[in-house]
């Protein structure tokens, strides 16, 4: 029996992950090393979903933060306020937001490019001097998005709607990342990468492993992972799509020549 393929990604979305794997061929386990669990809210919190309607732009960076706002919507906005421009950085969490408010949502220009640096290029966020953005995120993470809208002159406040909640891979999952006896590791972000590194032998450092971004890349190669594959996002079709170009599927022959 092949090893399987390790996925990080918890939830409704992990198992969507796995399906698209399990179609190409090969065998998944989840690391249940990741758990999103949404924060309670306070004065602060409720007072920002109360007001709004004062924000021209809201981006919302992950499927759990669209479901957060999307609840705090609910709650507050009987009819969703008008005259606000909704961003997200992935396919997914525009998908989320759309379905559950109905709204459009501007994603970067590249479909296959989900991340921070691509949402920034949109030309509706280059000229956005005094303009109110919301980001909508978990708590932690990149401050990239704060940092540069806010030098382009916007007014920006960041709402941290979850938290991310890690814990050890199980025994079986130790042995796996210690022995390196899996097909490939996938992973999505900076902080699932420096978790999991810490159980990463040799073996498993030389294992093919899955990104969705040069920046992760780059930070898996400091890590000491051996050469990582950049998928063009972190759709469920891009993942696979790159686990596919760095692994051959379960039963599926290269024809090296003669």
């Amino acid at each position: 029996m092949m090893p399987p393929v390790l996925i990080t990604r918890p939830g409704e979305r992990g198992a969507v992950l796995a399906d698209a794997i399990e179609q190409r061929g090969f065998a998944v386990e989840l690391l249940g090393v990741i758990q999103l669990e949404a924060l309670p809210e306070d004065p602060a919190l409720r007072s920002l979903w109360l007001d709004i309607d004062q924000y021209q732009k809201i981006i919302v960076v992950s499927p759990f933060a669209a479901d957060c706002l999307s609840a705090a919507l609910d709650r507050y906005w009987p009819q969703l306020p008008i005259g606000i421009d909704y961003y997200s950085v992935g396919s997914a969490t525009a998908q989320t937001l759309h379905a559950k408010l109905g709204v459009r949502v501007h994603v970067p220009a590249n479909s296959g490019e989900d991340t921070s640096e691509a949402l920034l290029a949109l030309p509706s966020l280059q000229h956005v001097d005094r303009q109110k953005v919301l980001i909508v995120a978990g708590d932690g993470g990149r401050a990239l998005l704060a940092d540069t809208l806010s030098a382009r002159g916007a007014n920006v406040t960041r709402a941290s709607v979850y938290r991310r909640v890690y814990a050890p891979p199980d025994n079986s999952g130790k042995t796996r990342l210690t022995q390196g006896n899996y097909q490939a590791l996938i992973v999505t972000s900076g902080e699932q990468l420096q978790h999991l590194a810490k159980w990463c032998n040799q073996a498993a450092l030389n294992q093919p492993l899955i990104v969705s971004s040069r920046r992760l890349a780059t930070l898996a190669e400091t890590l000491g992972f051996r050469a990582p594959t950049v998928a063009s996002g972190a759709t469920p079709a891009a993942l696979t799509a790159a686990l596919a170009r760095a692994c051959n599927p379960p039963g599926t022959d290269v024809d090296q020549g003669t």
